[in-house]
């Protein structure tokens, strides 16, 4: 059976989304670049002791790893590093909102290096999903008093182009490295210099290692991480980046599902105006090309 690469991408939101609170959760038991260095090396480890138990081909060519190194740079060590540290220092509300501009800045990159087309009705569907983030968002915005530093939104700002960047890269290599090999060696380049500022700033000796840290360890770096990222490249084996990235808007919908299904936190009218707004988005920027020219054309006639 063949699945959709839409419920590819929907489904790997999903696993994304389910980090942040297993995030939440083991960093009150290790500190946050050691446990952001631990995660991708576990993950990497699964992806690239799968790949050889399948006897995937080892990369070749300067081109190949040129990607990988990217992917792994982006994603994995500027994309981890912002994502742990800038917790500290810029609120949780003005994060997601800033992240949300991921999917606008992987677009702009898709359209310059990979001469992708994504056409008006797609360019509004992005903005309209920024816009029911920063709907979703806004009460925790206000609530935080401030609280965010010039140097946290860095981090966030960081963070965010690297993951829009990492994914240029991943598309780049979709359809020429096995999708568990690639993920395999991007996670573990990522980790390299994740592992050396942990070494360097942090004591990774002071690790607890409760039955809540490795819960948390294991959910991130296994289905969070592993399954996730292995998706996502067979995802972006056919589906454009501009497409794939406007599922995004789909984690803070989910987050904040979660979070009222398992922590009782409320739902406002904010989630459900920003959601549908976000969900709308979702639809118009990753509908086939075809679709979208119909569309087009249908409003001229009228």
């Amino acid at each position: 059976m063949i699945v959709s690469p839409r419920i590819l991408a929907a489904l790997v939101m999903v696993l994304w989304a389910s980090c942040y609170p297993l995030i939440t959760l083991g960093l009150d038991y290790a500190p946050h670049l050691t446990f952001a260095a631990l995660r991708a090396i576990l993950a990497c480890s699964i992806l690239i002791g799968v790949a050889t138990l399948r006897r995937a081909a080892w990369p070749r060519g300067w081109s190949v790893w040129g990607w990988i190194t990217l992917a792994g740079l982006g994603m994995t060590g500027i994309g981890y590093f912002g994502m742990f540290h800038a917790a500290e220092f810029v609120s949780p509300g003005l994060a997601t909102v800033i992240e949300s501009l991921q999917p606008l800045i992987a677009a702009v990159l898709a359209v310059v290096f990979l001469r992708e087309r994504l056409g008006p009705i797609g360019w509004f569907g992005l903005c309209l999903g920024v816009g029911g983030v920063a709907l979703i968002a806004i009460p925790r915005v206000l609530a935080s008093g401030g609280g965010s530093t010039a140097f946290g939104l860095v981090l966030v700002i960081m963070a965010t182009s690297g993951v829009a960047v990492g994914n240029i890269a991943i598309k780049s290599l979709s359809t020429r490295v096995d999708a568990a090999m690639a993920m395999g060696l991007q996670l573990l380049i990522g980790a390299i210099p994740i592992s050396i500022l942990a070494f360097a700033t942090e004591s990774p000796t002071t690790i607890d290692w409760s039955p809540q840290f490795i819960i948390s360890l294991l959910g991130l770096a296994l289905p969070g991480t592993a399954l996730a990222y292995w998706l996502w490249q067979v995802t972006l084996q056919s589906l454009d980046v501009s497409k794939a990235a406007a599922f995004s808007f789909l984690v803070p919908i989910i987050g904040v599902s979660v979070g009222a299904l398992f922590f009782s936190e409320p739902m406002t009218m904010n989630f459900f105006g920003g959601g549908a707004l976000a969900a709308i988005g979702v639809y118009l920027a990753s509908r086939p090309r075809s679709e979208t020219l119909l569309l087009v054309s249908a409003k001229k006639e009228t």
